[in-house]
């Protein structure tokens, strides 16, 4: 007794620890989607109030709005392109390494344009803009190459892929097309009705190669005789037709039909019988 109450306790324990640790990863992979869409939405709208402040705002203000929005721009197509390859590409690990070293700048870099919006000497902002311009152009510039060298690679397996499809389709097709006959099967005769395809009714032996008495030469009497007792029509699966008689069993007499001529049949085998006085 003692023991099936000790096991009731584990397994309500066991089902217990299960639950939390249900829960617990439930709880976090909500965390992590409501972060994931909350971020989504901060980037929608900081991108929105960047578009905005560049048509509202011209001079500084507004070429920091346009430094931050290309930079931005640029560095989420290019992680986009990265992170959407196959992940067991060696290649496209390292190319993914370099991007997020370079993306340690990128954010660097925004950080500084972000600091400058706030900054009220115009003058100060104007003096720096060669240089963050310059920082901007060379992280766009190796953002650019990482994303189209890695779409000139996924277009290169692709068209690769596809000519070795092709080439396999090519080969299936010719076999497709390959209808030659085997050397020993027997080939059509013009008509379209070769002795190899059979028409229904045909009895072997009867068709080329065979002598007058229908025995084909090299094959002995006694297969011929199987074959001809395989292949022979059964008598009793004839069609049969509404014109046609039953046929009677033997040894059945058939009646006389009565009426024309009854009479004198039946006096005729009177007299046989009997003197009529």
């Amino acid at each position: 007794m003692e023991a099936a109450a000790a096991i009731i306790g584990l397994l309500f324990v066991l089902f217990v620890l299960a639950g939390v640790l249900l829960t617990v990863k439930a709880v976090k992979a909500t965390k992590r989607g409501v972060d994931r869409t909350v971020a989504q939405a901060r980037r929608t709208v900081e991108d929105t109030t960047l578009r905005a402040r560049q048509l509202a705002q011209p001079g500084v203000v507004g070429e920091l709005a346009q430094l931050r929005l290309s930079l931005r721009t640029s560095m989420r197509a290019t992680q986009d392109v990265l992170y959407g390859g196959p992940p067991d590409d060696a290649s496209l690990s390292e190319a993914i390494g370099l991007f997020e070293r370079l993306s340690a700048h990128g954010h660097e870099l925004d950080a500084d344009l972000k600091r400058l919006e706030r900054e009220p000497a115009r003058a100060t902002i104007a003096a720096r803009l060669p240089e963050l311009r310059e920082r901007m152009e060379r992280i766009t510039h190796s953002a650019e190459s990482l994303r189209w060298a890695a779409r000139d690679r996924a277009r290169k397996f692709a068209d690769d892929d596809l000519a070795a499809l092709t080439d396999q389709i090519d080969v299936e097709a010719g076999a497709l097309r390959h209808w030659t006959q085997a050397p020993d099967e027997p080939g059509r005769d013009r008509d379209g009705q070769g002795g190899g395809w059979g028409r229904s009714g045909d009895v072997p032996g009867a068709g080329h190669g065979a002598s007058s008495d229908g025995h084909r030469p090299g094959v002995p009497e006694h297969e011929e005789e199987q074959q001809r007792a395989i292949t022979a029509r059964d008598g009793r699966s004839r069609p049969t037709y509404p014109w046609e008689k039953t046929p009677r069993p033997e040894g059945v007499a058939t009646p006389r039909p009565e009426g024309r001529g009854g009479s004198g049949g039946t006096g005729a085998g009177t007299g046989s019988g009997t003197t009529k006085t």
